[in-house]
């Protein structure tokens, strides 16, 4: 089967064809360093990090490329009420972000340009619309270029919103626009911002507006034409429609493909940082672990909502839990794993679900249920069999980015929980072995102590048809 993925230009899945054979380019926007990232935010870089993976398992060499906005109205707003330097800010927020994604176990981009670094790329490409006759410097004297919304019919297609639909904010600032539906291009200098977030320009001192800077950085990095261009839901209108209506207009084929992932929410609403409806990626780590928060995230669909409650996140704390118990347990089980030119039915099943637009549920249903495989060749102490779940189960998670061995997760093999889980499930094991010994000779007492032990200990124990399973309490 054929990879298929789903494109917000056309709303329909089709077959993905790159545009150099064996080759993917790709562009996903990435944060504006005003504040600390939260969930939403890194929803976004652990669903396309599993983009990137698939792909490369695939046999695709990827060009992975996000941007740092580090230059916006809301990083100067924010400067200016705290005062602390917009470059400062910047700087100390991007630190943040990599630091959290990092805790996700998200690999670095292949390219991660700067705004600020890329200003006569901007620049070039904004003289480029205004000869074409796309854009026009506001007659106001203000230095703002905007782009001409009414001279390109297509706006509007990639949303799939009518121009009645595209009113302006309350408070946007309206000043030179022909149409209030035109958007910044280059805003010009105004009374009381730093002198150093701005720079010179044909139209007089400045600096670029958000939408022109993905532009010219996607276009820098990957060409006028690339493969997928990805982001959050939220991202669509205005922010990648008007990347689409620029670099089109400006004669770039830009993005065959576009790709949305949809919004983490709380109480229905998505999250966000104006609302105060937000959770904290360290201390999301720090409870649960990097690798229980990133299949949080990774397992429902990229193209679905995911409603955050401690109740979905440690129930993702629990499976790593049962995943790793099996591994640990299969490690010392001794069998000789498979040749890998033979692959599975359940790797089948996996790479359906994954080339059918990324239907993670789906895959990761094909990966307990290797689990569970597992489980039942080591109750029936066939080791061959255990070594070929694991195996399986191995490669899967590796794509999903949460194989335990890899090494973005080497940064938590040195604590002490994780150096002890092999230990400690061999010793649970040991003694759910005594209490299943117990409740076959009908000993109740022995049995309701060993479970109360456990308890005790924090565990919880879950009697199957397989047997005993058992799972970390979590406060």
């Amino acid at each position: 089967m054929s990879l298929h993925l789903y494109d917000t230009a056309t709303r329909a899945k089709t077959e993905f064809q790159p545009l150099v054979e064996g080759k993917v380019s790709i562009y996903a926007c990435g944060p504006t360093v005003q504040k600390a990232p939260h969930l939403g935010h890194v929803r976004k870089e652990v669903n396309f990090d599993v983009l990137r993976r698939w792909l490369e398992h695939s046999g695709y060499e990827v060009t992975f490329v996000a941007n740092i906005t580090d230059v916006d109205d809301k990083i100067l707003a924010i400067s200016a009420e705290t005062g602390e330097p917009w470059w400062a800010l910047g700087f100390r927020v991007e630190a943040q972000f990599h630091d959290a994604v990092a805790a996700l176990g998200v690999r670095p981009p292949t390219y991660e340009p700067k705004a600020t670094g890329h200003i006569p790329e901007m620049v070039e490409l904004i003289a480029e619309l205004i000869d074409a006759g796309h854009a026009y410097a506001a007659d106001d004297g203000s230095g703002d270029v905007y782009f001409d919304v009414a001279s390109w019919p297509a706006y509007g297609s990639l949303s799939g919103m009518r121009a009645d639909d595209m009113v302006s904010d309350a408070d946007a600032d309206l000043r030179g626009k022909r149409d209030p539906r035109d958007f910044a291009l280059w805003k010009g200098t105004k009374d009381g911002e730093p002198a150093t977030a701005s720079w010179p320009s044909p139209w007089g001192r400045g600096r670029p507006g958000w939408h022109i800077e993905c532009s010219a950085m996607a276009g820098k990095y990957l060409g006028p034409e690339f493969d997928i261009h990805g982001g959050g839901l939220d991202l669509r209108f205005p922010h990648h429609e008007n990347e689409m209506a620029q670099s089109q207009a400006a004669g770039r084929p830009f993005a065959r493909v576009w790709m949305h992932n949809a919004w983490v929410t709380m109480a229905g609403e998505k999250m966000s940082k104006s609302l105060g409806n937000t959770a904290d990626v360290g201390e999301a780590v720090e409870r649960y672990g990097g690798r229980a928060v990133r299949l949080y995230l990774a397992g429902p669909h990229y193209r679905s909502s995911i409603e955050l409650s401690d109740a979905s996140l440690s129930e993702s704390a629990a499976q790593l839990e049962r995943i790793d118990s099996f591994l640990a347990r299969a490690a010392q089980a001794g069998g000789q794993a498979p040749d890998a030119a033979s692959p599975s039915p359940a790797r089948a099943a996996f790479t359906a679900a994954m080339d059918d637009d990324l239907a993670t549920p789906a895959a990761l249903a094909a990966l307990f249920g290797r689990v569970k495989d597992g489980n039942q060749a080591l109750a029936a102490n066939d080791a061959d069999a255990v070594a070929a779940a694991a195996c399986d189960v191995t490669w899967m998670l590796d794509v999903f980015g949460l194989n335990p061995d890899a090494p973005e997760w080497a940064h938590t093999r040195g604590a002490a929980s994780d150096d002890l889980t092999g230990v400690v499930d061999a010793l649970v094991s040991t003694m759910l072995e005594q209490r299943a010994t117990a409740r076959a000779n009908k000993d109740w007492a022995s049995a309701d102590a060993i479970r109360d032990a456990l308890a005790a200990a924090g565990l919880t124990i879950t009697d199957t048809k397989d047997g005993a399973r058992w799972s970390r309490e979590r406060g």
